[in-house]
Order: structure tokens, then C-alpha cells, then sequence
């Protein structure tokens, strides 16, 4: 009888929970609503629009908080502090930080939001985007049992 036994590697996948990916996915459209606010509001400079986006851009940052915490919850109890759940930290964070820096811009007088607020929304936009791709694809490991 052999003493040792082998046990093959596994490939497991992980994904945020079902609370987790809805506040992921959900902070996209918000962000993304208040690119296209901004944008309006570049070509019409009606200041509804930049009052319409600040409402948006503070809804994702809502949202992209709590799925923060998630992340950040999820990356403590990983058993492996490197690598893609570390990248999804870090693009979760970036993406909240500069949607803050985002809603404090907006939150001038409507005539002084104007480039750096669409610039910034854009910005804001691409991060949540690739966190969002980050986050909700499944992650693949080799782990040994």
C-alpha cells in the first residue's frame, strides 16, 4: 500500500456574489450615464445636464463603494494576496477615488465643470468598465489539494 497519495490540481473558478456583481455591474451604467450627461452638456450647455450628472456619478460612486468593500473583504480572506484579485482591488479603488475627485469637480458651478469634468468622467468610465470585466469573469487558479 502507498502511503502518499496524489491528488491532481484543480482549476476552480471564483466570482463576486450575486449582491457583489449587481453593485459591480450596476456602478457601470451610472458612470457611464454621467459620461453621456457630460457630453450633453459640452454640446448644449444646458446646466441641467451637469446637475443630471453629478446625480449619476454620485449614485455609481454609491455603488462602487459598497462593491469596494466587497473586494476588499474578498481580498482578505483570499488565501493568495497576489495577483488578479489584487489588480481587481486596485482598479476598483483608482475607479472610486477618481469618481470622487469626479463629484467634487462637479460640484462647481456648472459653467467651471467644463472640461475637466468630461474629462474626468471619461476616465472614471474606462476604470469602471475594466473593473467591472476584472471582477465578473472568472477568475482561474491552480490549486493544489
Amino acid at each position: 500500500m502507498n502511503d502518499t497519495t496524489h491528488v491532481p490540481h484543480r482549476s476552480y473558478r471564483t466570482t463576486p456574489g450575486p449582491l457583489h456583481a449587481i453593485l459591480l455591474a450596476g456602478a457601470l451604467p451610472l458612470f457611464l450615464g454621467g459620461l453621456l450627461s457630460d457630453i450633453a452638456y459640452f454640446n448644449s450647455y444646458q446646466i441641467q445636464w451637469s446637475n443630471f450628472a453629478s446625480w449619476l456619478i454620485a449614485g455609481g460612486l454609491l455603488l462602487s463603494g459598497l462593491a469596494l468593500l466587497f473586494a476588499l473583504v474578498n481580498l482578505l480572506r483570499a488565501e493568495r494576496k497576489a495577483g488578479r484579485p489584487v489588480l481587481y482591488f486596485l482598479l476598483l479603488l483608482i475607479t472610486w477615488v477618481l469618481g470622487l475627485i469626479n463629484a467634487f469637480e462637479h460640484s462647481k458651478d456648472a459653467w467651471a465643470v467644463m472640461p475637466s469634468g468630461l474629462v474626468l468622467s471619461s476616465i472614471v468610465t474606462l476604470l469602471s468598465a475594466a473593473s467591472a470585466w476584472t471582477g465578473l469573469t472568472s477568475l482561474r487558479s491552480e490549486v493544489a489539494q
